[in-house]
């Protein structure tokens, strides 16, 4: 938590949404999956205005679809270099406590 906390006042809101994203993504079975831009406003804690810019951002840059609540990882690899350096470390905590996830 205190990492997150740290990434949350140290990094951009789209490295952070990028971010966020791969982490979801990391623990979905498919590459679309639902999201509003209500619930990452409060995980990134920005306003929902700073979730549509750096949403936008990532669309325009073809690393990810958004629509009507659903979002879909078009580009894995990109949306990995458009993260902060903070998903690799959570990734591997997280894979330390509870093993690999799906996929």
């Amino acid at each position: 938590m205190a990492h997150t906390a740290a990434c949350n006042g140290r990094h951009l809101t789209e490295q952070r949404l990028a971010r966020w994203l791969l982490m979801a993504h990391d623990r979905a079975d498919t590459d679309r999956f639902p999201i509003t831009h209500e619930l990452l406003s409060m995980m990134l804690g920005v306003r929902r205005a700073g979730v549509t810019v750096a949403a936008g951002s990532l669309q325009r840059a073809g690393l990810i679809r958004y629509e009507r609540g659903q979002v879909e990882v078009v580009d894995r690899n990109g949306l990995e270099h458009a993260a902060c350096e903070c998903h690799a470390a959570a990734q591997a905590a997280f894979e330390r406590l509870l093993g690999p996830g799906p996929g």
